[in-house]
């Protein structure tokens, strides 16, 4: 069995802390000078400040008012996910450092997220891509962290050079 080599915990610490941090600032700049629904242009023909919230998944999939029971299904999947990342990170050996970072990013932005559903028991989504009549969903800071954290972890599984076999006759038994 391989030697585990050690951790990089500031890498796994740091940016989801970060993400968090900011996704909950931004979250309450957006609530504290926009009222829930209003629309401030930013560059007219592409992107608005919005204030809307989310009580379904990301994008608005299942964003419904009589989905009650969908607010403990989502924060159940959410705290399942959280673990899962952790559990993750814990188990790997030699993993690249942008591994770790994908892994921080979608970690630090489930927390920003499940943060709001706990606190509001829906999602503060505020920035709106369009153009002309076809709007991207609204998101927020963890919503695009992630995106690119899956899109990180994603390339780096998919780029990752195999494992060479062994060729050690005690092995092939």
């Amino acid at each position: 069995m391989p030697k585990r080599s050690g951790h990089n915990y500031p890498l796994i610490v740091w940016p989801a802390l970060l993400i968090v941090c900011l996704d909950q600032a931004s979250k309450l700049a957006v609530q504290g000078s926009l009222r829930i629904y209003e629309s401030v242009p930013i560059i007219n023909g592409f992107f608005n400040m919005v204030h809307v919230r989310n009580r379904g998944m990301a994008f608005g999939f299942m964003n419904r008012p009589d989905m009650n029971f969908g607010f403990w299904v989502l924060v159940s999947a959410t705290v399942l996910a959280i673990i899962l990342l952790l559990f993750w990170f814990y188990r790997m050996e030699d993993e690249s450092n942008w591994m770790t970072l994908g892994l921080s990013l979608i970690l630090g932005g489930a927390l920003g997220n499940l943060i709001d559903r706990v606190r509001l028991h829906e999602v503060i989504d505020f920035l709106d891509f369009y153009m002309g009549s076809y709007h991207w969903p609204a998101f927020n800071v963890a919503d695009a962290a992630i995106t690119v954290g899956a899109f990180m972890v994603g390339l780096n599984l998919f780029l990752k050079p195999p494992e060479k076999k062994s060729t050690s006759p005690v092995d092939s038994k």
